[in-house]
């Protein structure tokens, strides 16, 4: 009676402990994974080369170049000159997203954008998060003029605000924020001290541990399952469908650390539920290969009596 009791005891915390496993991973990588500035911005790196961004960063800056060229037009028409400055601006733009300078200027836009993001969720204020994009146009104005375009010099440089969160969705993502904040500390240590009082009250520990990697390998399996629905989800949100390739690399760059933790979790809990496995059939033949030697010592003792 009291073996079924720990084995029903051992089996209830060893599944709540594989249960918390993959949503305690979730949260620690939002908690110190999305919300650190520096990570983020190493994530966000390599796609500066990535074509796909390039191409959405060209349209979305040379929309605003363009957009605030054609209000600078329609407030002075006396000064047509700028209409020839317009058709070289998006050119300019995917020329510009070739250059070094591209790089640093995604890097510093990146960490902007971050802090930006972090400081609405942290601050309480209801405000639509915005992006100035003023000093990529500066830049682009120097590769026009630099390539000799008539009147480049005439593109204004105004400070133009690209909204990236919605005033709407910031008290939804505060809430989230301040419950993950909380959930990436304790979530992987309730789950680390379920599964090692699961193990403790067993009656036979390596079985525990057994069904541990094997619920640890699971939990990492659903992980990887929900990123992958996670993405497809989050493209399929996307109004425009000639940005889903950059979205798609975007979300694949801030999801790379969680993808490889999925697949660590599930190769270290089949490779542990393996390991227990050997270790028993070993301990099998050794007690099988024991029994006739006991069973040979026993016969002359038997003789003799």
């Amino acid at each position: 009676m009291l073996t079924r009791l720990r084995n029903a005891l051992s089996a209830a915390l060893i599944a709540l402990s594989c249960l918390l496993a993959p949503f305690g991973v979730l949260a620690a990588w939002v908690t110190y994974g999305l919300a650190d500035t520096g990570r983020y911005v190493t994530a966000m790196a390599p796609l500066a080369a990535d074509p796909a961004v390039q191409g959405a960063v060209a349209d979305t800056v040379g929309a605003g170049i363009t957009q605030e060229v054609d209000r600078r037009l329609a407030e002075s028409p006396a000064s047509p000159e700028l209409r020839t400055v317009r058709p070289f601006v998006h050119d300019a733009v995917r020329s510009f997203t070739r250059t070094e300078a591209f790089r640093t200027a995604w890097d510093a836009g990146n960490r902007a954008l971050h802090d930006a993001v972090l400081s609405a969720l942290q601050d309480g204020r209801d405000r639509t998060v915005t992006v100035d994009i003023a000093p990529i146009t500066a830049q682009v104005k120097h590769q026009l003029i630099d390539d000799h375009v008539s009147l480049a010099h005439r593109i204004p440089v105004e400070h133009t605000e690209v909204p990236v969160l919605p005033a709407h969705e910031l008290d939804r993502l505060r809430k989230g924020y301040d419950v993950l904040e909380v959930a990436g500390f304790w979530l992987p240590v309730s789950a680390g001290v379920l599964a090692t009082a699961g193990i403790a009250v067993a009656a036979c520990r390596r079985r525990a541990v057994t069904a541990t990697a094997l619920g640890t390998a699971l939990g990492g399996a659903f992980l990887a399952l929900a990123v992958a629905i996670g993405r497809r989800l989050t493209l399929a949100d996307l109004s425009e469908a000639a940005h889903r390739p950059a979205a798609g690399a975007v979300y694949d760059a801030l999801t790379q650390t969680l993808r490889t933790v999925s697949w660590l979790l599930i190769a270290l809990g089949l490779t542990v539920a393996l390991i227990c496995r050997l270790t028993e059939l070993l301990a099998r033949r050794r007690r099988a290969s024991a029994a006739p030697a006991e069973d040979q010592a026993r016969q002359p003792t038997r003789a003799r009596v």
